[in-house]
């Protein structure tokens, strides 16, 4: 404060008015009001931390968007049992990516922004790592299928062994170059490759559908998988890698202690991979499938949200690993700009539920109207939580890390486990908005200890 006064203060004087008066003159005060303005403008349109995070929300609604289209697609160009084994497919090569790949993408967007001339030595052992142990899982998986998903027994065939095998690890570096772009600031770079993932595989599609190629799902998914990964690796390794080593003029040190670090990132996220799993099993087990059906969609819609929150703290963590001192400054805003991002969003679903599930049929609409402003509701409590873990992140408080994650989760399971019985699928909502709050409350109340705000002490 006293230093961006002091510039002020500089500024006027090396810019005096012309007006006759003494100082303070109303050109003086328009000068201030002008400096106000044009910082305002830099902090709240130009500044990375705001500017990232709404390109990184940007890429993820977009890659939800064409994704859409291109099931479209394949629903009016493949039968019904096509697009079935090709969707359980691609869900169990996404799910074995997800759990082989360590959640390296976190690590890399939380040390790349420092880690100066061994960016691109972290960056290729991060993808040498989840590569392998996501080819692993692959292979594992394979082995089981007869016992544990019967329904794919087709991709035991040599030829379409090795493409699974081959698009899992491909996917597990598809995921990480996502999180390399953005430890670099290069979140642009991320709303082109999913662009560019989506509208290729989309092409792929239509021209599979002419060559009447029977698993053109999968070939498409996957041809388009290697060109997003060869176009991003280039313009990674030859652009942005590059600048940051010419950047780092003081030589950085190596990242330490990455892999314990990472280690507590994956089992935190363990735990939410099982709360998003269990549940609609839960459901299933006790509902059927039409009720876990009306579900899935509040939690497909609500889960958006969710990630919208997510991708702006993956800019709070790039900005505050570059400025640890600013932390809690960054932090606050993020928190207070996504909140009223959110909840603007909120407030338009809830508002708008009844007619949003009109478009999948009126049995959605019937029954899912409750749960989904339930599930969106849950979004908002949930944004505390995020940037919480998100510091925690930045601090290295890895027992806090897992234990944010592991107790939320826990309530989430046990709530459902309680509520469904009796209230059905409006427990499940319940569950998670009571979940959700059980952990904010908290949060919020000791805000002051773990995110203390800017000194402001007039000097």
């Amino acid at each position: 404060m006293t230093a961006g006064l002091s510039a002020r203060a500089g500024s006027r004087a090396a810019r005096p008015c012309s007006c006759p008066e003494p100082l303070p003159c109303e050109c003086s005060y328009l000068t201030l009001v002008r400096a106000r303005v044009r910082s305002a403008r830099k902090v709240h349109s130009g500044e990375p931390l705001l500017r990232n995070g709404h390109m990184l929300v940007a890429s993820t609604v977009l890659a939800a968007a064409l994704g859409s289209l291109f099931w479209i697609f394949a629903t009016r160009w493949y039968s019904a049992e096509a697009v079935g084994r090709s969707y359980a497919a691609l869900s169990a090569a996404t799910l074995l990516s997800a759990l082989g790949s360590f959640n390296l993408g976190n690590v890399l967007v939380r040390f790349v922004p420092r880690a100066g001339r061994h960016t691109r030595r972290l960056v290729l052992r991060c993808y040498a790592v989840s590569a392998g142990a996501s080819a692993l899982a692959a292979v594992l998986f394979l082995l089981v299928i007869p016992w544990a998903a019967p329904g794919l027994g087709y991709l035991r065939e040599p030829v379409l062994a090795a493409a699974f095998v081959a698009a899992t690890a491909g996917y597990s570096v598809f995921v990480l170059q996502d999180g390399a772009l953005t430890g670099l600031r290069r979140t642009g770079w991320v709303l082109g490759e999913n662009a560019l993932f989506a509208v290729a595989k989309t092409g792929m599609l239509a021209l599979c559908a002419v060559l009447a190629i029977g698993t053109g799902i999968l070939v498409s998914w996957s041809v388009a998988l290697v060109v997003a990964i060869v176009v991003t690796n280039v313009v990674l390794f030859r652009r942005a890698v590059p600048e940051q080593h010419r950047a780092d003029r003081t030589g950085a040190p190596a990242p330490r202690r990455v892999f314990r670090y990472a280690m507590a990132d994956y089992l935190g996220n363990l735990s939410s991979i099982a709360a998003y799993s269990i549940v609609p099993l839960m459901v299933l087990n006790q509902l059927g499938a039409e009720q876990n059906a009306f579900y899935s969609l509040a939690w497909i819609i609500a889960d958006t949200l969710y990630v919208a929150a997510f991708s702006m703290g993956s800019s709070l963590i790039v900005e505050a690993a570059r400025s640890p001192e600013r932390l809690a400054e960054h932090a606050r805003r993020m928190l207070r700009h996504t909140g009223l991002l959110l909840l603007g969003a909120v407030s338009l679903v809830i508002a708008a539920a009844p007619w949003i599930l009109k478009l999948f049929g009126p049995g959605y609409s019937e029954n899912g109207t409750t749960v989904l402003r339930l599930m969106v509701l849950s979004a908002l409590p949930n944004v505390l939580l995020s940037v919480a873990i998100d510091v925690c992140r930045v601090r290295r408080a890895l027992r806090w890390l897992i234990a944010l994650q592991f107790t939320f989760a826990v309530l989430v399971i046990t709530l459902v486990a309680v509520l469904l019985p009796a209230y059905g699928l409006t427990g499940v909502g319940l569950a998670w908005l009571i979940a959700g709050t059980a952990i904010a409350l908290p949060l919020l109340v000791a805000l002051p200890r773990w995110l203390p705000a800017p000194d402001r002490r007039p000097t």
